[in-house]
């Protein structure tokens, strides 16, 4: 897609100058940089979700269902007049177009990113959740063939590992936003320009994750 550290810097900068909030920073980042959708999501305070529903069965942890998605592509000045529209809105990121999601705990998820950084084995974004689960982001249709990768790998049963995949349909909220009101979501490994716009296939990190994920939960 032809993106730069100027392009980078530039967004940045432009949000500085413009007194731009570090969600609008964040969004144009996603979208103009690493070709990501997003969609505004909603926030959660003392319990209760701002989308409105009393009974909302996932508070501060799901796109608002009249908000539109901002696309791939879409400017700082673009995503600064879209996210004017709500005001407080969470980042969220669809699952399944440009990357899936593998998921463990944050503590196996962490320990298996230093041995996949050790081995020099390519690895995208990987974000930490404030309810401890790591999002590792892998390319898009990986979700789906999770169980085949595991059993193929020895793993009979995918749900002993505490380990699962989130391809289309699924939303991940993105740093720098709260999730459920618990907490910011962290990057532990951010986007960067060789890894964001394509991220690496699931076999090559879901061996060692599957091997952590199980020693994690052995030790439980």
């Amino acid at each position: 897609m032809g993106f730069t550290i100027g392009g980078i810097r530039e967004i940045r900068s432009g949000a500085r100058r413009r007194g731009r909030s570090s969600e609008c920073t964040a969004v144009a980042e996603f979208t103009g940089l690493w070709g990501w959708d997003v969609v505004p999501g909603a926030r959660a305070a003392a319990g209760a979700c701002s989308c409105g529903r009393a009974e909302c069965p996932a508070p501060g942890a799901h796109p608002l269902d009249f908000a539109p998605q901002v696309p791939a592509g879409a400017t700082l000045d673009e995503v600064s007049k879209a996210w004017s529209e709500f005001p407080g809105a969470a980042v969220m990121l669809p699952v399944g177009q440009a990357f899936d999601v593998v998921e463990v705990s944050e503590a196996a998820g962490r320990r298996a990113l230093v041995r996949l950084e050790r081995m020099g084995l390519p690895l995208g974004p990987v974000a930490a959740t404030p309810d401890g689960r790591a999002h590792f982001f892998v390319g898009p249709g990986s979700a789906a063939e999770l169980p085949r990768l595991l059993y193929r790998m020895g793993w009979d049963d995918p749900s002993a590992l505490d380990l699962s995949g989130l391809g289309p349909g699924a939303y991940v909220t993105a740093p720098p936003s709260d999730r459920g009101g618990l907490g910011p979501v962290r990057w532990l490994r951010p986007p960067a320009l060789d890894s964001a716009t394509a991220p690496p296939a699931a076999r090559l990190v879901l061996g060692t994750l599957a091997y952590v994920a199980h020693r994690s939960r052995a030790r439980a």
